[in-house]
């Protein structure tokens, strides 16, 4: 990229199961205003804005438009994105280019979901090839029952170890007011105890389906200063995809190969070598516990085969080595178009200080990654101070 891009404000909606109360505009602009609202922003001060959401990933109703008013993008670059799973990402990087190059000063991104209309589970379904796939791996849960099968077959990862993945997920998410599933005393015990979903999936090691919007506001160096004290500047940013046909290629499913290479380029730009021990806080995609344990290994955590070592030593709980996920994760929050923005936010606020009851003390250097469909990665390092 050119110049430096950081983020200088975050807000989010509460998310929930349903919201009967709001339209998707009326919604997003919760955000928004909580978002500009944090440093006391307008619309006014913003050049450009990006969208994102599911919308069966064919871009075709134009939900920006009909919104545009709402968002405060009435006249103004407007830029719309709908690529699955990793959209909210998407957007954060697509925001930072847009500064990075020069064309826009304050650029506000937004990634959004009302899933309890239906039609984020219609596009899921319905992209599996029909003869060879759709009857056992339509949708993400049949699709992470797969992934996370392989992974136990290859890793020796056990039921257990994913299940504290769950707890710590829940546990985390009572210290964040806007996440939607918080269980203060779920256990082990709860979680190997629910219905089981596609086995080795059971109920509770699977990420809600969630209603809510997130909006970031990205700006350059000298815009970035002036609007908060401690900017997170975007240290690097990488996008990476990995096209297959899922029945032919059960390694892939638990060694993420764009998530290995987005995430090894962008340990490269940052001049990272040991992210374990470089990075201060990480906020990951995993809509599944046995998930964010494969991705653990993926993202060079720790070796092949030991993701669940790592949670059962504690490593990434929130006082451990590298918290992950202390805003509760995806397996507390999914408004799918908006849940990678969600990370990225999040890892946002840790590197500004400004996260709260889950604020990790100290936070100079996060992660933030999205994964989507067709095994389409972004990652993100954010840091307190100017690449």
């Amino acid at each position: 990229m050119g110049r430096n891009a950081a983020i200088v404000a975050a807000g989010q909606t509460d998310h929930v199961s349903r919201r009967l109360d709001v339209s998707i505009p009326e919604m997003v602009r919760e955000a928004v205003d909580r978002c500009l609202g944090s440093k006391d922003l307008n619309p006014g001060q913003v050049d450009a804005v990006v969208v994102g959401n599911m919308e069966l990933f064919e871009g075709i109703n134009f939900p920006e438009l009909w919104m545009a008013s709402a968002i405060g993008a009435a006249g103004k670059p407007l830029f719309k994105l709908n690529n699955g799973g990793t959209v909210g990402a998407s957007v954060a990087v697509a925001a930072a280019h847009l500064v990075a190059s020069g064309l826009y000063d304050v650029v506000l991104g937004i990634g959004y979901e009302k899933q309890s209309e239906g039609e984020t589970q219609s596009a899921i379904t319905t992209v599996g090839d029909p003869a060879w796939e759709r009857s056992v791996m339509a949708g993400a849960i049949g699709n992470f029952g797969v992934m996370a099968s392989t992974y136990v077959a290859e890793s020796g990862v056990t039921a257990e170890q994913a299940a504290k993945v769950t707890v710590k997920a829940r546990r985390n998410a009572c210290l964040n007011p806007h996440a939607h599933l918080q269980s203060p005393d779920i256990t082990v015990e709860e979680v190997l105890a629910s219905r089981m979903l596609a086995a080795p999936l059971r109920l509770l090691d699977m990420c809600p389906s969630s209603d809510g919007a997130c909006a970031v506001v990205m700006a350059a160096p000298d815009r970035a200063r002036e609007m908060t004290p401690r900017p997170a500047w975007v240290a690097a940013t990488e996008t990476a995809h990995d096209t297959q046909f899922m029945g032919d290629s059960p390694k892939r499913l638990a060694r993420m190969r764009s998530l290995i290479a987005a995430s090894d380029s962008v340990y490269s730009k940052a001049g990272i070598v040991d992210p374990r021990a470089e990075l201060d806080v990480a906020e990951v995609y995993e809509p599944a516990s046995y998930a964010e344990l494969a991705m653990y290994e993926s993202l060079r955590f720790c070796d092949w085969g030991e993701g669940g070592s790592l949670v059962d030593e504690g490593v990434t709980l929130m006082d451990g080595e590298l918290p992950v996920n202390p805003s509760g994760g995806v397996l507390s929050t999914n408004p799918v178009g908006a849940t990678a923005l969600i990370r990225v936010a999040e890892a946002a606020l840790q590197v500004m200080g400004e996260a709260g009851d889950h604020q990790i003390p100290g936070v100079e250097t996060a992660l933030a990654t999205g994964y989507g469909g067709n095994a389409w990665t972004e990652a993100v390092i954010l840091k307190g101070s100017a690449p």
